[in-house]
């Protein structure tokens, strides 16, 4: 029985359980892929709890399930790089100037988007995300991947603490080793920042199981703090993971701006020179185009997906 391990990204969510029935209903939608209906299993590395003291409360299946949404007034508390330090300081401070989220917009322009990639030209719209909005998920980008990379320790809870990579890196193993039990194939689909944490098991835990194929959607992979902190593991021409069978299958938008300062990640994850991963451009649609919801819709992901799971 194939088997497909789902890892989310960036940003609170609803429960585990709450959060795997949604991305099924995704894929269902629209006569799409009904995983119950052709027998595939699944379930969720959830680490939504490692950074966030409880769930975001259940909505109905649209763009609020995954994103940084919230009244305009909040703000992300940003106070945890006050201690950095060295190394750590200067990663941070290097990655959040390309994330752009300390520039101010035109005065009287509160919903000014100023472009993130080189992909924003005629050709193509700007993306339609209010800054205010964009400056709070590039924010919540940068604090999730330096706590990830960095190990960092964090307190979501009073008397509970995590280090942060441990955590994860312990919750994707054990998720994977329960898909590797089945027959297969076992196909790990992440989003976002979970595309990170897949990556770094895969290529940098020797203890991580084989899987067949890999589906990274919307991921920041191409960015270069991100690849400098995958060393010595990681190199642009053998970048690709030994513990990927077969294929690894990487989806974006052009206007997502998470994925969207390097989508294509072919050239940067080779293996033995050669190109392994195969780009693959969703045009998605709306103001949300990070949305996991609008990924899982896609007639060019869902048939990739297809493929790998060898239907």
């Amino acid at each position: 029985m194939a088997h497909i391990t789902f890892i989310h990204g960036i940003a609170n969510k609803p429960a585990s359980d709450v959060l795997l029935r949604l991305w099924r209903q995704a894929l269902a939608r629209d006569e799409g892929l009904d995983l119950g209906a052709e027998g595939v299993t699944s379930s969720m590395v959830y680490w939504a709890d490692v950074m966030y003291a409880e769930p975001k409360p259940e909505m109905a299946e649209h763009e609020s399930n995954d994103s940084v949404i919230e009244r305009k007034d909040d703000d992300v508390d940003m106070s945890w790089q006050e201690g950095l330090s060295g190394d750590d300081k200067d990663w941070s401070v290097g990655l959040e100037a390309k994330l752009g989220f300390d520039k101010e917009p035109p005065e009287g322009d509160e919903d000014f988007a100023p472009p993130v990639s080189e992909f924003e030209s005629t050709e193509f719209e700007r993306i339609p995300l209010p800054w205010w909005l964009k400056r709070r998920l590039m924010k919540v980008l940068l604090r999730d991947v330096h706590h990830y990379l960095f190990n960092t320790e964090n307190s979501p809870r009073e008397g509970v603490n995590y280090r942060v990579q441990d955590e994860i890196r312990k919750r994707f193993l054990s998720a994977v080793e329960e898909g590797a039990a089945q027959e297969g194939p076992h196909i790990v689909v992440s989003h976002s920042m979970g595309t990170v944490i897949a990556y770094d098991c895969l290529k940098r835990v020797p203890a991580c199981p084989r899987v067949d194929g890999l589906m990274t959607i919307g991921s920041p992979l191409g960015l270069d703090e991100i690849q400098d902190k995958m060393r010595p593991e990681w190199s642009r021409d053998d970048g690709f993971p030994a513990k990927i069978e077969f294929e690894w299958t990487n989806v974006y938008d052009r206007l997502d701006p998470v994925a969207g300062f390097d989508p294509k990640i072919a050239n940067d994850y080779q293996k033995n020179d050669q190109i392994r991963v195969e780009d693959i451009n969703e045009q998605n649609w709306g103001t949300w185009r990070h949305n996991i919801s609008n990924y899982l819709r896609g007639e060019l992901l869902r048939a990739a997906l297809i493929r790998q799971l060898g239907f």
